[in-house]
């Protein structure tokens, strides 16, 4: 039996791309913000985290010092909790105050921008930034929301139909890659 073409997995990013996408964007958010002292990290669970903590650790090395990163759960604020079955509830760890700093949120995948207006509700229970900008791996478009990533490692312009896969080394125990799979028969 032959694999019909809307179920074969394209890889679109491999490990060293990756790598390379996490550079860039370091080196574009230290650009845009002069003062890295005044700069929090913060990933987005699943994946958006560990993105962030190799944002972070590359900034170090670039700045010679610590950049501050965490992770921030938005399950209570998402829109579609009635709609997708029940995720539990991952932890959220804000390294300091971010009242009057910059936060760089991190995420994976841009898509609709509803996971990050639930993102920016929490964030906002937590304390006042100067100022949020947004930073992510793979924006697809298809936005339903009007937002848009400050920082973007690739935009890969995708249909409805298909699904983007990131895995990652830490979290997924996999290669690090991004994936498309589905689409038009």
């Amino acid at each position: 039996m032959v694999a019909s073409a809307s179920n074969m997995a394209r890889q679109v990013l491999d490990a060293t791309d990756i790598k390379r996408a996490v550079t860039r964007i370091t080196h574009e958010i230290l650009e845009k913000n002069r003062n890295s002292d005044d700069l929090v990290l913060i990933g987005i669970p699943t994946r958006g985290d560990e993105l962030a903590a190799r944002i972070a650790a590359k900034m170090s090395e670039v700045e010679g010092k610590t950049i501050s990163f965490g992770s921030l759960d938005i399950t209570m604020y998402r829109d579609d909790l009635r709609m997708r079955p029940a995720r539990g509830l991952e932890p959220t760890s804000i390294p300091e105050d971010i009242d009057g700093k910059v936060v760089v949120l991190v995420d994976d995948v841009l898509m609709s921008g509803r996971t990050i207006r639930a993102a920016l509700d929490a964030l906002n229970d937590h304390g006042r930034p100067r100022a949020v900008q947004l930073a992510v791996l793979v924006d697809r478009g298809h936005r339903e929301l009007p937002i848009r990533a400050d920082f973007v490692g690739k935009n890969l312009p995708t249909s409805m139909s298909e699904r983007v896969q990131v895995r990652l080394s830490l979290t997924d125990d996999a290669d690090d890659s991004v994936t498309i799979t589905g689409g038009e028969e």
